[in-house]
């Protein structure tokens, strides 16, 4: 691993600080990346001098894009070990944070997806602001909300979930703290100065955030639709849930018209294996054992010719026409789905890092 400045670990003040500076691919994740984090995180568990933890991005629109999918893409056309070993640092990453003793605190001051979030959510304290766009649109090229999405999916009110996980839908800040994915709504103009204030005294950084937040916060357009999602994503199947959104849009709805529309434009084994993660995650007891259970199911789904057609098609050519296979969601049987959880051998299952 080289020291590299794509992400700047230093301490300031009473905080340690991780700052993603990879700001031409929006501080989209490489294995370095998360190896360097976690190398900081380790140093800091047990240093009297480093209080609470801060998460932002250094320059650009991006807090982070998510992974770097079209190097594991590369990869995976090889051997996959490099795409393997990138899924297990990424997940330890994540694991680390979740179970850290100090306090982080993430600024999700721009788009975050994907790995973002799974960077952002660990933390105990989670800033959107009215930069922020969030989203797990991991369907979109044949995988799945992954980094302990489907534990932080599941757990949202109604069918949320599935409605998010399915359809890659953006949320802006606002609706990031109706839903509680976000603690705070703050000015992107007020965070430099939340900052300073934080590492100074890190032992009010609750009373801080609080007092920086908004009182009136902008509208939080997806609460408006909660009763459509409610009834259009009640089924577990994805099938069923197609039918309800064309039979809404039979009666003249276009919010359900366009969400099918939307659906229809993903991988339907990504759609499937999503919407089965979302029943399955919350018998997880521990966030350990999501992350084994998402790492079982990545390793299949990056040998899965939707994963490269779908990157291929989006990120790497551009044509925004990836053929799925296959396109017709009823030709995936529940065995093949359920083929997806089974756990892997033990000598190639996920562990994290005290194991």
């Amino acid at each position: 691993m080289s020291n590299s400045q794509d992400v700047l670990t230093f301490k300031e003040g009473l905080a340690g600080r991780l700052r993603l500076n990879r700001p031409k691919a929006l501080h989209s994740l490489t294995r370095d990346m998360c190896l360097y984090m976690t190398q900081a995180l380790e140093a800091w568990r047990d240093d009297p001098d480093v209080r609470i933890i801060m998460i932002d991005h250094a320059d650009g629109r991006g807090f982070c894009a998510g992974g770097d999918v079209v190097s594991i893409v590369k990869s995976v056309e090889g051997q996959g070990r490099a795409a393997r070993a990138f899924f297990a640092d990424e997940y330890r990453l994540n694991h680390l944070e979740y179970t850290y003793r100090k306090p982080g605190v993430a600024f999700m001051d721009g788009i975050t997806m994907g790995g973002g979030v799974g960077i952002a959510c660990p933390c105990r304290y989670r800033v959107a602001t009215e930069n922020t766009v969030f989203a797990m649109p991991e369907t979109t090229i044949g995988i799945f909300p992954d980094v302990g999405g489907g534990r932080y999916l599941s757990r949202l009110r109604g069918r949320m979930a599935q409605f998010l996980s399915l359809t890659g839908a953006r949320l802006d800040g606002a609706e990031c703290k109706a839903l509680r994915l976000a603690t705070h709504y703050i000015k992107s103009e007020k965070l430099e100065a939340v900052k300073q204030a934080i590492m100074e005294d890190p032992f009010r950084v609750q009373a801080i955030l609080d007092e920086a937040a908004e009182v009136d916060m902008p509208e939080a357009r997806i609460m408006s639709n909660l009763d459509k999602i409610n009834e259009y994503f009640a089924s577990d199947t994805l099938e069923e849930i197609l039918g309800a959104l064309d039979a809404g849009a039979a009666a003249g709805d276009e919010w359900a018209a366009t969400e099918a529309a939307t659906i229809r434009k993903k991988s339907p084994m990504a759609c499937k294996v999503s919407l089965k993660l979302m029943t399955e995650s919350p018998k997880q007891l521990h966030f350990v054992d999501e992350m084994e259970m998402e790492y079982g199911i990545m390793v299949r789904l990056i040998y899965h010719p939707d994963f490269v057609e779908g990157v291929t098609a989006l990120l790497i050519d551009k044509t925004n026409d990836p053929k799925w296979s296959p396109a017709d969601p009823s030709e995936i049987s529940d065995e093949e789905v359920e083929a997806f959880f089974e756990p892997l051998p033990p000598e190639e299952r996920w562990t994290p890092l005290d194991q």
